[in-house]
């Protein structure tokens, strides 16, 4: 563990700053976390695990909390704690050790690491990166239309005008 960050407690959901994407994972104690990773997923894998995404299975994986970060930041992210009731500790434990070792559905949109670890911590399954992505995908989409109609009225009155 980084001596500068302070050890998590059980049930905390860690978010692993990776290079393009967060990686998610849940503290399970003594230094262990539990997680959902694609079978090609590297602990410490940086830029390189993002490949690792483009699959349609995953393995439920306990691992030492310093080996997953590997190099890269992370923080304690309870972040629904307001929206959600957490589950006590102890189940939430219990939920992700009988996970572990099992091959899983992994899909991007749907069935992430995010969703995996918000389904233990919260009894939801949910990923906020994605739909962040599709929202700004969505804002992307109705400003480059509004470009192209501006550019279509441009050019009507640029014709209207000779």
């Amino acid at each position: 563990m980084r001596a500068s960050m302070p050890e998590p407690k059980v049930g905390d959901l860690i978010e692993i700053f990776r290079p393009f994407y967060r990686h998610w994972a849940i503290y399970v104690g003594d230094g262990y976390v539990v997680h959902l990773a694609p079978p090609s997923e590297v602990a410490g894998a940086g830029a390189a695990s993002i490949m690792s995404t483009l699959t349609e299975k995953a393995v439920v994986k306990k691992e030492l909390l310093c080996d997953v970060v590997g190099r890269d930041k992370y923080q304690v992210n309870n972040k629904h704690d307001d929206k959600y009731s957490p589950l006590p500790p102890s189940k939430i434990v219990q939920r992700a050790e009988e996970l572990v070792g099992q091959e899983l559905p992994y899909s991007l949109p749907c069935e992430n690491c995010e969703h995996f670890v918000n389904e233990l911590r919260y009894g939801v399954a949910r990923s906020d990166q994605v739909r962040d992505v599709v929202v700004a995908a969505g804002i992307a989409g109705v400003g480059l239309a509004a470009m192209g109609l501006i550019g279509v009225m441009l050019s009507r009155n640029k014709r209207q005008k000779q």
